[in-house]
Protein backbone atom coordinates (compact mmCIF):
# COMPACT_ATOMS: atom_id res chain seq x y z
CA UNK A 1 0.00 0.00 0.00
CA UNK A 2 1.38 3.36 -1.13
CA UNK A 3 2.58 5.58 2.07
CA UNK A 4 -0.48 6.86 3.75
CA UNK A 5 -0.61 11.20 3.79
CA UNK A 6 -2.05 12.85 6.67
CA UNK A 7 -3.55 16.54 8.02
CA UNK A 8 -1.81 18.95 6.00
CA UNK A 9 -2.08 22.56 5.44
CA UNK A 10 -1.87 24.33 2.01
CA UNK A 11 -1.61 28.29 1.12
CA UNK A 12 -3.90 27.34 -2.21
CA UNK A 13 -4.52 24.71 -4.49
CA UNK A 14 -2.14 25.59 -7.06
CA UNK A 15 0.54 23.59 -6.58
CA UNK A 16 -1.63 21.05 -4.39
CA UNK A 17 -4.35 19.10 -6.44
CA UNK A 18 -7.57 20.40 -5.56
CA UNK A 19 -8.48 16.34 -6.78
CA UNK A 20 -6.99 13.89 -8.89
CA UNK A 21 -7.87 10.81 -10.60
CA UNK A 22 -5.85 7.59 -9.93
CA UNK A 23 -6.38 5.31 -12.76
CA UNK A 24 -5.00 2.38 -14.56
CA UNK A 25 -2.98 1.98 -17.74
CA UNK A 26 -5.70 0.30 -19.14
CA UNK A 27 -9.58 -0.08 -17.41
CA UNK A 28 -10.83 -3.11 -17.59
CA UNK A 29 -14.03 -3.16 -16.06
CA UNK A 30 -17.15 -0.45 -16.20
CA UNK A 31 -16.45 0.49 -12.31
CA UNK A 32 -15.81 4.22 -11.44
CA UNK A 33 -14.97 4.34 -7.63
CA UNK A 34 -15.19 7.72 -6.20
CA UNK A 35 -13.73 9.02 -2.56
CA UNK A 36 -15.48 12.54 -2.30
CA UNK A 37 -15.05 13.11 1.54
CA UNK A 38 -11.54 12.18 2.29
CA UNK A 39 -9.65 15.55 1.65
CA UNK A 40 -7.14 16.38 3.87
CA UNK A 41 -5.65 18.93 2.66
CA UNK A 42 -6.37 22.24 4.60
CA UNK A 43 -6.31 26.16 3.20
CA UNK A 44 -4.67 28.90 5.36
CA UNK A 45 -6.85 31.27 4.85
CA UNK A 46 -10.08 28.65 6.04
CA UNK A 47 -8.21 27.34 9.10
CA UNK A 48 -8.06 30.86 9.67
CA UNK A 49 -11.40 31.72 9.43
CA UNK A 50 -12.57 28.87 11.61
CA UNK A 51 -12.92 28.80 15.34
CA UNK A 52 -11.74 24.79 15.77
CA UNK A 53 -8.44 23.34 15.80
CA UNK A 54 -7.25 20.00 14.73
CA UNK A 55 -8.91 17.44 15.10
CA UNK A 56 -12.29 19.04 15.90
CA UNK A 57 -11.99 20.41 12.44
CA UNK A 58 -11.31 16.77 10.74
CA UNK A 59 -14.68 15.39 11.94
CA UNK A 60 -16.57 15.80 8.90
CA UNK A 61 -13.91 14.38 7.40
CA UNK A 62 -14.78 10.61 5.34
CA UNK A 63 -10.55 9.70 7.12
CA UNK A 64 -8.31 7.52 4.85
CA UNK A 65 -11.43 6.02 2.28
CA UNK A 66 -9.39 7.28 -0.26
CA UNK A 67 -6.21 5.15 1.00
CA UNK A 68 -9.08 1.98 1.80
CA UNK A 69 -9.93 1.70 -1.86
CA UNK A 70 -6.57 2.77 -3.30
CA UNK A 71 -5.81 -0.95 -4.14
CA UNK A 72 -8.64 -0.91 -6.80
CA UNK A 73 -6.64 0.89 -9.80
CA UNK A 74 -4.68 -2.55 -9.48
CA UNK A 75 -7.95 -4.19 -10.47
CA UNK A 76 -8.34 -1.87 -13.66
CA UNK A 77 -10.35 0.74 -12.44
CA UNK A 78 -10.17 4.32 -11.82
CA UNK A 79 -10.28 5.90 -8.58
CA UNK A 80 -11.46 9.65 -8.14
CA UNK A 81 -10.89 11.37 -4.93
CA UNK A 82 -10.85 15.00 -3.32
CA UNK A 83 -7.66 16.76 -1.76
CA UNK A 84 -9.83 19.63 -0.32
CA UNK A 85 -12.08 18.39 2.87
CA UNK A 86 -15.22 18.41 3.25
CA UNK A 87 -15.92 21.18 5.72
CA UNK A 88 -14.30 23.62 2.98
CA UNK A 89 -16.65 22.31 0.70
CA UNK A 90 -18.92 19.35 -0.18
CA UNK A 91 -19.38 18.05 -3.36
CA UNK A 92 -21.83 15.51 -2.05
CA UNK A 93 -24.59 17.91 -2.12
CA UNK A 94 -26.44 20.56 -5.20
CA UNK A 95 -23.84 23.05 -6.12
CA UNK A 96 -25.93 25.80 -4.31
CA UNK A 97 -27.56 24.73 -0.80
CA UNK A 98 -26.24 27.26 0.81
CA UNK A 99 -27.59 29.11 4.55
CA UNK A 100 -28.21 32.82 3.52
CA UNK A 101 -27.11 33.24 7.89
CA UNK A 102 -23.92 31.73 7.27
CA UNK A 103 -22.72 34.82 4.90
CA UNK A 104 -22.88 38.45 4.67
CA UNK A 105 -24.54 39.78 1.12
CA UNK A 106 -26.99 37.91 -1.03
CA UNK A 107 -26.97 34.34 -2.50
CA UNK A 108 -28.28 34.22 -5.96
CA UNK A 109 -32.20 33.62 -6.54
CA UNK A 110 -31.49 30.42 -7.48
CA UNK A 111 -29.65 28.53 -4.54
CA UNK A 112 -31.49 25.98 -2.64
CA UNK A 113 -31.82 27.59 0.78
CA UNK A 114 -34.24 25.46 2.31
CA UNK A 115 -33.37 21.77 2.34
CA UNK A 116 -33.02 19.71 4.68
CA UNK A 117 -29.56 19.80 4.82
CA UNK A 118 -28.33 23.53 4.91
CA UNK A 119 -31.53 22.91 7.95
CA UNK A 120 -29.39 20.58 9.53
CA UNK A 121 -26.28 22.97 8.57
CA UNK A 122 -24.35 20.79 6.33
CA UNK A 123 -24.65 22.38 3.08
CA UNK A 124 -22.87 22.89 0.31
CA UNK A 125 -20.64 24.90 2.19
CA UNK A 126 -21.10 23.25 5.91
CA UNK A 127 -21.97 25.40 8.99
CA UNK A 128 -21.12 22.51 11.33
CA UNK A 129 -18.66 19.60 11.66
CA UNK A 130 -20.41 16.29 12.25
CA UNK A 131 -20.80 16.81 15.65
CA UNK A 132 -22.73 20.06 15.30
CA UNK A 133 -19.91 22.06 16.45
CA UNK A 134 -20.27 25.26 14.38
CA UNK A 135 -16.96 25.98 11.76
CA UNK A 136 -17.09 29.28 11.63
CA UNK A 137 -15.50 32.50 14.20
CA UNK A 138 -17.89 34.68 12.33
CA UNK A 139 -19.90 35.11 8.89
CA UNK A 140 -17.88 34.82 5.20
CA UNK A 141 -18.44 36.93 2.34
CA UNK A 142 -21.11 34.94 -0.12
CA UNK A 143 -18.26 35.94 -2.63
CA UNK A 144 -16.20 33.37 -1.07
CA UNK A 145 -18.52 30.50 -1.03
CA UNK A 146 -19.64 31.19 -4.92
CA UNK A 147 -15.70 31.22 -5.41
CA UNK A 148 -15.46 27.92 -3.85
CA UNK A 149 -18.19 26.41 -6.30
CA UNK A 150 -16.35 27.45 -9.32
CA UNK A 151 -13.34 27.13 -8.61
CA UNK A 152 -13.85 23.23 -7.33
CA UNK A 153 -16.94 22.00 -7.18
CA UNK A 154 -17.89 22.58 -10.45
CA UNK A 155 -14.46 21.09 -11.50
CA UNK A 156 -14.99 17.98 -9.75
CA UNK A 157 -18.30 16.93 -11.13
CA UNK A 158 -17.25 17.66 -14.27
CA UNK A 159 -13.98 15.63 -14.03
CA UNK A 160 -16.45 12.29 -13.09
CA UNK A 161 -19.32 13.04 -15.19
CA UNK A 162 -16.83 12.93 -18.18
CA UNK A 163 -15.16 9.97 -16.28
CA UNK A 164 -18.02 7.73 -15.93
CA UNK A 165 -19.36 8.81 -19.72
CA UNK A 166 -16.12 8.03 -21.33
CA UNK A 167 -16.41 4.40 -19.11
CA UNK A 168 -20.43 3.96 -20.36
CA UNK A 169 -19.21 4.24 -23.98
CA UNK A 170 -16.14 1.97 -23.63
CA UNK A 171 -18.37 -0.83 -22.00
CA UNK A 172 -21.90 -0.04 -22.61
CA UNK A 173 -22.68 0.46 -18.95
CA UNK A 174 -20.81 1.92 -15.46
CA UNK A 175 -21.06 1.17 -11.95
CA UNK A 176 -20.02 4.51 -9.80
CA UNK A 177 -19.32 3.12 -6.37
CA UNK A 178 -19.35 6.37 -4.15
CA UNK A 179 -16.76 5.42 -0.97
CA UNK A 180 -17.83 7.06 2.51
CA UNK A 181 -17.47 6.24 5.85
CA UNK A 182 -19.44 6.45 9.10
CA UNK A 183 -18.58 7.39 12.71
CA UNK A 184 -19.20 3.82 14.99
CA UNK A 185 -21.92 5.84 17.09
CA UNK A 186 -24.30 8.22 16.79
CA UNK A 187 -25.51 10.19 19.77
CA UNK A 188 -28.56 8.63 20.80
CA UNK A 189 -28.01 5.88 18.86
CA UNK A 190 -27.37 2.60 20.50
CA UNK A 191 -23.60 1.59 19.02
CA UNK A 192 -24.05 -2.02 19.74
CA UNK A 193 -26.32 -1.93 16.74
CA UNK A 194 -24.28 -0.16 14.39
CA UNK A 195 -23.26 -2.00 11.16
CA UNK A 196 -19.99 -2.48 9.70
CA UNK A 197 -20.69 -1.83 6.05
CA UNK A 198 -23.94 0.33 4.82
CA UNK A 199 -24.89 -0.16 1.29
CA UNK A 200 -26.83 2.47 -0.39
CA UNK A 201 -29.01 2.79 -3.77
CA UNK A 202 -31.44 5.51 -3.25
CA UNK A 203 -34.08 2.73 -1.85
CA UNK A 204 -33.67 0.74 -5.16
CA UNK A 205 -33.55 4.02 -8.10
CA UNK A 206 -30.07 4.71 -8.44
CA UNK A 207 -28.93 1.17 -9.39
CA UNK A 208 -30.27 -2.20 -10.57
CA UNK A 209 -31.04 -4.18 -7.42
CA UNK A 210 -29.33 -7.22 -8.50
CA UNK A 211 -25.96 -4.34 -7.92
CA UNK A 212 -26.70 -4.16 -4.47
CA UNK A 213 -27.99 -7.70 -3.25
CA UNK A 214 -24.89 -9.24 -4.86
CA UNK A 215 -22.43 -6.49 -2.84
CA UNK A 216 -23.93 -7.00 0.16
CA UNK A 217 -24.31 -10.50 0.24
CA UNK A 218 -20.47 -9.99 -0.79
CA UNK A 219 -19.83 -8.39 2.06
CA UNK A 220 -21.60 -10.42 4.49
CA UNK A 221 -19.91 -13.42 3.15
CA UNK A 222 -16.45 -11.31 4.01
CA UNK A 223 -17.94 -11.41 7.88
CA UNK A 224 -18.98 -7.86 7.93
CA UNK A 225 -22.25 -6.76 9.01
CA UNK A 226 -24.10 -4.80 6.67
CA UNK A 227 -27.31 -3.04 6.64
CA UNK A 228 -29.34 -1.44 3.27
CA UNK A 229 -30.11 2.17 2.86
CA UNK A 230 -30.65 3.28 6.60
CA UNK A 231 -29.58 5.51 7.76
CA UNK A 232 -27.33 5.85 4.69
CA UNK A 233 -29.40 5.76 1.08
CA UNK A 234 -27.04 7.68 -0.71
CA UNK A 235 -26.32 11.41 -0.81
CA UNK A 236 -26.39 13.98 -3.95
CA UNK A 237 -23.60 11.82 -6.25
CA UNK A 238 -25.59 8.40 -5.60
CA UNK A 239 -28.97 10.18 -6.69
CA UNK A 240 -27.61 12.71 -9.47
CA UNK A 241 -25.54 10.31 -11.31
CA UNK A 242 -27.45 6.42 -10.56
CA UNK A 243 -29.53 6.30 -14.21
CA UNK A 244 -29.69 2.50 -14.14
CA UNK A 245 -32.18 2.66 -17.37
CA UNK A 246 -29.51 4.67 -19.18
CA UNK A 247 -27.07 1.87 -17.93
CA UNK A 248 -25.25 4.17 -15.86
CA UNK A 249 -25.67 2.73 -12.06
CA UNK A 250 -24.30 4.29 -8.67
CA UNK A 251 -24.27 2.40 -5.46
CA UNK A 252 -23.08 4.27 -2.14
CA UNK A 253 -20.80 2.53 0.69
CA UNK A 254 -20.21 3.25 4.25
CA UNK A 255 -17.23 1.96 6.14
CA UNK A 256 -17.88 1.66 9.81
CA UNK A 257 -14.48 3.86 11.21
CA UNK A 258 -13.87 1.97 13.78
CA UNK A 259 -13.11 -0.90 11.72
CA UNK A 260 -9.79 1.13 10.83
CA UNK A 261 -9.06 4.64 12.83
CA UNK A 262 -8.70 5.70 16.00
CA UNK A 263 -11.46 8.29 15.62
CA UNK A 264 -11.02 11.01 18.89
CA UNK A 265 -7.26 11.27 17.26
CA UNK A 266 -8.40 11.22 13.62
CA UNK A 267 -5.92 8.56 12.83
CA UNK A 268 -5.98 5.36 10.84
CA UNK A 269 -4.66 2.30 13.42
CA UNK A 270 -2.82 -1.35 12.16
CA UNK A 271 -6.32 -2.37 10.66
CA UNK A 272 -6.36 -0.03 7.78
CA UNK A 273 -4.29 -2.48 5.84
CA UNK A 274 -6.38 -5.74 6.26
CA UNK A 275 -8.96 -3.94 5.78
CA UNK A 276 -8.24 -2.73 2.79
CA UNK A 277 -7.50 -5.79 1.58
CA UNK A 278 -11.25 -7.23 2.29
CA UNK A 279 -12.32 -4.20 0.27
CA UNK A 280 -10.59 -5.26 -2.83
CA UNK A 281 -11.91 -8.71 -2.37
CA UNK A 282 -14.81 -7.04 -2.38
CA UNK A 283 -14.66 -5.20 -5.14
CA UNK A 284 -12.54 -7.88 -7.31
CA UNK A 285 -15.74 -10.30 -7.00
CA UNK A 286 -18.16 -7.40 -7.65
CA UNK A 287 -16.87 -6.42 -10.64
CA UNK A 288 -16.11 -10.07 -11.55
CA UNK A 289 -19.70 -10.67 -11.76
CA UNK A 290 -20.82 -7.22 -13.23
CA UNK A 291 -18.01 -6.56 -15.99
CA UNK A 292 -15.16 -7.57 -17.94
CA UNK A 293 -14.07 -11.36 -16.58
CA UNK A 294 -10.44 -10.54 -15.10
CA UNK A 295 -9.02 -14.04 -17.35
CA UNK A 296 -10.66 -14.06 -20.52
CA UNK A 297 -11.99 -11.03 -20.86
CA UNK A 298 -15.56 -11.73 -21.00
CA UNK A 299 -18.80 -10.12 -20.71
CA UNK A 300 -21.00 -10.87 -18.02
CA UNK A 301 -24.81 -10.55 -18.63
CA UNK A 302 -25.23 -6.39 -17.07
CA UNK A 303 -22.20 -5.17 -19.03
CA UNK A 304 -23.82 -6.85 -22.33
CA UNK A 305 -27.02 -5.51 -21.65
Amino acid sequence: MPEIQDFRIVQDFDTVPAFDVVAPAVQRAPFVFNSPHSGRCYPAAFLAASRLGNPAIRRSEDGYVDDLFRPVVELGVPLMRAHFPRAFLDVNREPYELDPKMFTGRLPAFANVRSPRVAGGLGTIARIVADAEEIYAGPLDVEDALQRIEAFYKPYHATLGALIARTRASFGTAVLIDCHSMPSSVRGQDPRIRPDMIIGDRHGTSCDPAISETATDILSDLGFIVARNRPYAGGFITEHYGRPAEGIHALQIEVNRSLYMDERRCRPTASLAGLSCLLTRFAAELMARFGYGRDDGSLSPLAAE
